[in-house]
């Protein structure tokens, strides 16, 4: 909810907090029947001891559970914190206008059969959020599974759900799902994590995870935020609280699904056809600091380390472990997932070949063999020195477990080695075995300690890996919100053709051929010995966004002979490919040096911003999605890394007795895009394609663009 005054935001978020802490709770649709709605959380309540004011409402019932009941909501006292409608959709409305007359701040909607079955349904709904709005109502919902605050012990939600009492500061989870919230709260609480709330809201009618996330990051006892989300209703308020939740301390873990690379509107460039809406979400709300996840386990283990560990790591992992073929194991694994391993050096490498010579012998992964079995001391005198060493960001302890006695033995000393070291780095608990018995107390002292416990020693480190990316991400987190520019072009909506595009790059310092607009042959043979042999012919026109599939492209004419005859050709197949197109003139342009084909584009989402891509030309961009995006406004130094990170990346250092290519041509090109497109808040896309960047020391050329103005 974004719309109103500021006096109608603050009376909004005001009813929010009288929904999730409230002092007293209306339940509409009260019932003795297991397994339905009103009986669900009739039986949460009570198991959780709420020690609120509890109302039940039913129109024919005296009583439940020894409860009275009232026969309608106009019988409630006034100024009740949070009615919970557990009655079927058609019953909502009035429930919910008969809730405004009791001045009744948040409301709770179970009931499906709104905007989620189409147009009749999204007229209910849009009719009760209008409504609640003007009575500054929380909606929680409708088609919810409703909301737990374990802080206060507070359970108004259906399913069953235990009473796991907040000692600290614990894990919030804001879900559009109320199944993902529920398993995602049950395994979180499966590995002894604590949860401060736990809300699902459904179709948001009228507040949605940006509402309740705001209440989040307000909350004393919430450390992070877990959240489930398949659609942003207000990104740029997102973006905001994310900001606040970075300079706050509290991590947030994010999980969207749907990756489809489908935009939402038509795509006039390549550039725009592949800025898929995922991928535009995720640069943005990554370049300020949320932690983007693909599973669920992810999500699940993301939560996990941002609570138990100090913070991030910023460089590779130190990995002990004692099997030489899991040694090898391990190599390749991180090598896919990206999760450096630095060797052993200097200090630490003479430690670690002490600690039993002409049996370990130092390196990462490190292999103790079975002779901790032997000598249990042997984890403390590995521990320290990895621990010690800065290059290491993190450590593994991928340990056998194959049984509760062999468990039993090993443990105890790792643990107490544990104990021994200094905490400034995450320690990791993998064990091999997988669903071999583990004595429990031991997985609960290791908890206890901050070590997250895992049974799978791949997921341990994919999830150390994903942590860790995160932490060395840090530097490139946008300091301040992205800037909007108001210069105007004063462009026309739709394309603007190549010359005129060029024209306007030019004038932002990016380097383009030199060429003239001519309209007939003579002017074109005068503006070839001008310019210099030899050129290039190109039609202009705002209906030829593509020129080459009408034949309206001619290259590489090195004399007058030439020109005519392609000057002939280009109108011969533009009459044919495009009847009656009236062009704007034929561009006589200087032919490029050769060089490495790239794509520079940006394009201004409506929701999330200005953004810019960069890829190789040809098939690394079209057929292999060879490309990297960044918010428009990021450093030289982010679109350096990013263009390393490409797949083809090594065509630009040289290759194949090849020259480097000027990386820092491309890198100034894409930052003056991007400035471009932030200056201009009229341009919907921009496409640079091709740049061709030449030599190291040569520069690069913008051959072809486009701009489509809004």
């Amino acid at each position: 909810m974004t719309d109103g005054s500021g006096e109608a935001r603050e009376a909004m978020r005001a009813s929010i907090q009288r929904l999730l802490r409230p002092k007293s709770v209306a339940l509409l649709g009260a019932s003795p029947t297991p397994g339905s709605l009103g009986g669900g959380v009739l039986a949460n309540l009570e198991r959780f001891g709420y020690k609120g004011e509890l109302h039940l409402v039913h129109p024919t019932r005296a009583e439940v559970h020894g409860r009275a009941c009232l026969a309608s909501v106009d019988e409630l006292p006034q100024g009740v914190d949070c009615a919970v409608l557990a009655i079927p959709s058609p019953a909502v409305m009035p429930a919910l206008e008969a809730c405004a007359r009791r001045g009744v701040g948040g409301i709770i909607i179970f009931s499906a059969g709104f905007a989620e079955l189409g147009e009749e349904g999204r007229q209910r709904q849009q009719q009760l959020a209008q409504f609640a709005k003007s009575h500054s109502i929380a909606v929680e919902g409708p088609n919810c599974l409703g909301m737990i605050n374990f802080v206060e012990g507070v359970p108004l939600t259906f399913g069953m759900a235990d009473f796991i009492r907040v000692d600290r500061p614990a894990i919030a989870l804001v879900s559009q799902s109320g199944a993902m919230a529920t398993v995602v709260r049950a395994a979180l609480h499966a590995r002894d994590l604590q949860v401060s709330f736990s809300i699902s809201t459904g179709n948001e009618a009228v507040n949605g995870v940006e509402d309740f996330l705001e209440a989040m990051l307000a909350d004393d006892m919430t450390r992070a935020v877990g959240m489930v989300v398949e659609q942003f209703r207000s990104p740029r308020r997102f973006l905001e609280l994310a900001r606040q939740a970075r300079r706050a301390g509290k991590p947030i873990v994010l999980l969207h699904p749907g990756r489809s690379r489908a935009a939402r509107e038509s795509a006039q460039t390549h550039t725009g056809a592949m800025m898929g809406d995922y991928e535009v979400m995720r640069t943005a709300v990554a370049a300020e600091g949320v932690a983007i996840v693909e599973t669920l386990e992810e999500l699940i283990d993301l939560c996990e380390l941002f609570v138990r560990c100090p913070s991030p790591p910023r460089s590779g992992a130190a990995v002990l472990t004692e099997s030489g073929a899991h040694k090898g194991l391990v190599l390749d694994y991180c090598e896919t997932i990206g999760l450096a391993l630095p060797q052993p050096t200097g200090a630490t490498r003479q430690a670690l070949d002490q600690v039993a010579p002409g049996l370990i012998t130092a390196a990462n992964p490190l292999d103790t063999t079975a002779q901790a079995l032997v000598d249990p001391g042997l984890y403390g005198k590995c521990l320290l020195p990895l621990m010690a060493d800065p290059s290491y960001g993190s450590l593994v302890l991928a340990i056998i477990c194959s049984n509760a006695t062999m468990t039993a033995r090993k443990l105890p000393p790792v643990i107490d080695a544990i104990r021994t070291c200094a905490r400034d780095k995450p320690i990791v608990f993998a064990m091999l075995g997988e669903d071999a018995t583990v004595p429990p107390d031991l997985i609960t002292q290791l908890r206890a300690l901050d070590v997250p416990f895992f049974r799978s020693p791949e997921r341990a480190l994919r999830a150390l890996a994903k942590f860790t990316s995160i932490g060395m991400e840090a530097a490139f987190v946008a300091s301040s919100p992205l800037a909007q520019g108001s210069r105007s072009l004063d462009l026309a909506p739709g394309v603007v053709p190549e010359y005129a595009s060029k024209r306007l790059l030019a004038q932002a310092g990016i380097h383009v051929p030199d060429g003239v607009l001519v309209r007939d042959l003579p002017e074109a043979l005068a503006a070839a010995e001008r310019i210099g042999w030899p050129v290039a012919l190109k039609a202009q026109s705002s209906a030829l966004p593509h020129k080459s599939d009408a034949g309206a492209v001619k290259l590489g004419l090195r004399d007058a002979a030439s020109l005519a005859q392609a000057w002939a050709g280009l109108h011969a197949d533009i009459a044919r490919a495009a009847p009656g197109l009236d062009l704007d003139g034929v561009l006589v342009e200087a032919m490029a040096e050769t060089g490495v084909e790239l794509i520079v584009g940006a394009r201004r989402d409506r929701d999330w911003g200005p953004m810019v891509v960069m890829g190789f030309g040809g098939v690394f961009a079209e057929l292999l999605q060879d490309v990297r995006m960044v918010r428009a406004d990021c450093s030289r130094q982010r679109l350096t890394q990013e263009l390393q990170r490409l797949a083809g990346a090594r065509l630009l250092a040289g290759f194949r007795g090849s020259r480097a290519c000027d990386v820092d041509a491309i890198v100034e090109s894409a930052h003056k895009l991007g400035k471009f497109v932030i200056d201009h808040p009229e341009i919907a896309e921009v496409e640079i394609n091709p740049l061709i960047v030449h030599e190291k020391g040569r520069g690069a050329t913008a051959v072809d663009a486009l701009i489509v103005a809004r």
